[in-house]
C-alpha cells in the first residue's frame, strides 16, 4: 500500500467529515418532510461520531491534519454544496423545490464519503499489524452507518422528485422502510416500489 496516498484519503475523509457536518445542518434547514428531518438529523449526529473516528484514527495511525491540495478540492465542493443549498433556500423557490435541491446535494456529498470509507476498507484489507486493526476497527465502526446515509439518501430524492412530478410517491422511500444498507438492497428496495405504491 502507498503509505503517502492511504495518508491523503485520511487528509480528504477527514475534511469530508467535517464538510458533511456543515451540510446535514444546512439540509436541515431545507427539510420540509418530518421524516426526513428526522433522518438528517440522525445523519448529522452519526457525521459528528465520523470526524471523531477520523481524526482518532488519524491520531493512532500518526497523520497530522494539514492542508493539502486534495483537501482544498474537498473543502471547496463542500462549501459549494451548502452554497446551492442556500442558493435555492433564499430564491423564493416552493419549499417542496428546496428540500429535493437539498436532498441531491446530500447524496452529493454522501458520495464521495462513502467512496472514501469503502477504499479504507481496502487500506484495512492491505495493512498489517497495528495498522490494520486501527484501520478495521474505525471502518467497522462507520460503515454500517455510511451505506445507510447513501442509500437512504439516494430514496428520499427519487421519491420526493416523483412526488414534485405529480405522480405516487412512496415516502419514507423503500429503502428506508427496509433499512437498507447494501446495494443489492437498495436495488431491492427500489424494485419493490412498485407494490408500494
Amino acid at each position: 500500500m502507498n503509505k503517502a496516498q492511504r495518508d491523503d484519503l485520511l487528509q480528504q475523509m477527514h475534511e469530508t467529515e467535517m464538510g458533511g457536518v456543515k451540510i446535514y445542518e444546512t439540509a436541515l434547514r431545507c427539510a420540509v418532510n418530518p421524516d426526513l428531518k428526522e433522518e438528517w438529523e440522525k445523519y448529522l449526529e452519526q457525521t459528528k461520531n465520523h470526524v471523531r473516528i477520523v481524526q482518532e484514527l488519524m491520531a493512532n495511525l500518526g497523520v497530522e491534519a494539514k492542508e493539502t491540495p486534495s483537501r482544498k478540492v474537498v473543502r471547496h465542493i463542500g462549501e459549494a454544496l451548502v452554497s446551492a443549498m442556500t442558493m435555492a433556500k433564499g430564491s423564493g423557490a416552493p419549499a417542496a423545490a428546496v428540500e429535493i435541491v437539498a436532498c441531491e446535494c446530500v447524496v452529493f456529498a454522501e458520495t464521495k464519503d462513502h467512496a472514501n470509507w469503502e477504499l479504507l476498507g481496502k487500506c484495512g484489507e492491505a495493512a498489517k499489524g497495528d495498522e490494520k486493526k486501527a484501520i478495521q476497527a474505525a471502518h467497522e465502526e462507520a460503515e454500517d452507518e455510511e451505506d445507510e446515509h447513501i442509500y437512504h439518501s439516494k430514496g428520499w430524492c427519487r421519491e420526493l422528485a416523483i412526488a414534485a412530478l405529480g405522480m405516487k410517491a412512496v415516502l419514507p422511500p423503500p429503502e428506508e422502510q427496509k433499512h437498507v444498507k447494501t446495494a443489492i438492497g437498495a436495488a431491492r428496495a427500489k424494485a419493490a416500489r412498485k407494490e408500494m405504491t
